[in-house]
């Protein structure tokens, strides 16, 4: 049920209200930067969300069948563990009834502004704000945290004539549940993490299923299995237990780091357990043949199902491999001339996450967006949480911070971590404005890149969206996930430039006024002073 928008909202034409901090998105990363804001006794911000309710890709992938490929205890906040989960890898009803109750019980819905669009944010080199443009109206704030997240926008194919299509047509973040498909001929289109969930639904209702596939993933049998009453009891009622758990899950999936960021040839085994799943459950030489992937697993993301191959065997199941030419008004056609009718297509093709669309509306001190800088330069970051040219704009689920292994709930709270320090920083030394320095940005990514070079995303010989147009991987952190931990532990303010609140010619007395009344420090020095003192009040 949608939450209702709150009285945070500032009608269209009205003042625009100022904030300290505003977040945009609240998935796991917003709502745990809203959290952590009322932990430390931060109550001046406003959290604006384009859904009707928390949530983030949990709220809107709606498909049938979908399911987390991390186990549950591992996929929540640290904070909050959930004690009531009812199996190893909970379904999406479950993951979006745990961050709605979290939401509840850290009393944070207020601070929300439901069904609200950004649509640009601005800095204002003046005034030293970020102005936000919404559908509900406009927002001042010196500090914007981004955490709209790398699966928010779908992405669509590029087919001649889909536009032209008459039958249902929707992605699978966009599930149509109106849509009676009972009977009807579909067509999915794509085989990643999302169709390996949807295929197995549609096949066992669909009249003909076509699965069009460009190329086949790895598949690993799904280790998920509903949680005995012993084992709830357990986890609800015996101390330690469900944080033990959690920790033997965690390192558990640490090993794959090793194989996956150091040396590849120790995938060796996850291979051969793929290669012996896929002998298994597919007897048929030819299409056996078909989903056998031609690299290394890992090199795209691996997959999990124990139902994915079977559905393929299914006398009402096609794979298609010929590639796609173009779509009529009822039909697609493959590059071979073939011809199929359809009365659906289920377009599960993934997410714009190098290139998402909400960059162009995010404009830098320099009047560029950040899609501009990132055209230029690639996706570029320091710690997935600041990017040179955006002063007081931090970033959840930044460049390099995405995982192949384990929960990325991990890696929102280190961030975390980082962020609310960083604006403990700000506060206490009573900085106006603060950039990372593009230079520190710069020996950051360069470092980031060399470790990836020996991974098996750049040398698994495969083609994935982990890499930008530049040929870089933008998207994963090469390492431990606890070696980012540590590097986000603390703000290190000497990776940034800073100006004190005292010497932004467009800051008022009264705003000096309200620093000094918080007892903040002040820093004295400009943007180009290498080594800033710290005068104490």
């Amino acid at each position: 049920m949608s939450l209702p928008v709150t009285d945070t909202a500032v009608k269209p034409g009205g003042t625009p209200r100022h904030v300290d901090t505003l977040i945009i998105g609240s998935g796991f990363a917003g709502l745990g930067a809203a959290i952590k804001l009322v932990q430390e006794g931060k109550r001046d911000f406003v959290v604006l969300e384009r859904g009707g309710e928390v949530g983030g890709t949990w709220r809107d992938n709606t498909y049938p069948g979908a399911a987390c490929d991390v186990p549950s205890h591992l996929y929540s906040y640290s904070f909050a563990l959930n004690p009531n989960w009812t199996r190893s890898f909970s379904k999406q009803p479950e993951i979006q009834n745990y961050i709605s109750s979290v939401a509840r019980k850290y009393n944070v819905l207020d601070k929300h502004v439901f069904n609200c669009d950004v649509q640009e944010a601005r800095w204002n080199e003046v005034n030293a704000r970020w102005e936000v443009q919404t559908s509900q109206g406009a927002f001042t704030a010196k500090i914007v945290i981004s955490a709209v997240g790398a699966l928010c926008e779908p992405s669509l194919p590029d087919i001649k004539g889909i536009d032209g299509f008459e039958g249902e047509i929707f992605h699978s973040a966009r599930w149509n549940h109106d849509a009676d498909l009972t009977g009807k001929r579909i067509a999915v289109i794509g085989t990643g993490a999302s169709a390996i969930q949807i295929v197995p639904q549609l096949a066992a209702k669909a009249g003909r299923l076509d699965v069009y596939q460009r190329t086949a993933p790895w598949v690993l049998p799904r280790a998920d299995r509903e949680y005995t009453t012993l084992e709830k009891l357990a986890f609800k009622y015996v101390p330690g237990f469900q944080k033990l758990s959690r920790t033997g899950i965690y390192w558990m999936r640490e090993t794959q780091v090793v194989g996956l960021a150091k040396a590849p040839i120790f995938m060796k085994p996850l291979q051969f357990a793929a290669e012996r799943h896929l002998r298994m459950q597919i007897k048929d030489r030819d299409l056996r043949k078909k989903v056998t992937p031609n690299f290394q697993i890992g090199c795209k993301r691996m997959l999990i199902s124990n139902n994915y191959y079977p559905a393929l065997t299914q006398p009402n199941v096609d794979l298609v491999t010929d590639g796609i030419a173009e779509v009529t008004a009822n039909c697609i056609v493959d590059r071979n001339g073939a011809t199929r009718e359809v009365d659906a297509i289920v377009v599960a093709t993934g997410f714009h996450v190098t290139d998402s669309p909400t960059f162009a509306g995010i404009i830098g001190k320099d009047g560029r967006s950040a899609a501009e800088v990132f055209e230029a330069s690639g996706q570029q970051g320091y710690k997935g949480s600041a990017i040179a040219n955006f002063p007081n704009m931090f970033f959840l689920v930044g460049p390099n911070t995405g995982l192949g292994h384990t929960s990325m709930v991990f890696m929102i709270e280190s961030q975390l971590n980082y962020v609310i320090d960083a604006i403990n920083t700000i506060e206490r030394n009573g900085i106006g404005t603060i950039e990372v320095r593009q230079d520190a940005q710069d020996v950051y990514n360069k470092d980031l890149q060399d470790k990836l070079a020996q991974s098996v995303w750049n040398n698994g010989g495969c083609a994935s969206w982990y890499l930008d147009k530049h040929g870089n991987n933008t998207t994963l952190w090469p390492g431990f996930t606890f070696q980012f931990r540590n590097a986000t532990k603390k703000f290190d303010l000497a990776a940034y430039r800073s100006v004190a609140t005292r010497d932004l010619p467009g800051i008022t007395g009264d705003e000096i006024a309200a620093e000094i009344e918080r007892g903040s420090a002040l820093v004295v020095g400009t943007a180009d002073d290498d080594d800033e003192k710290v005068v104490a009040q």
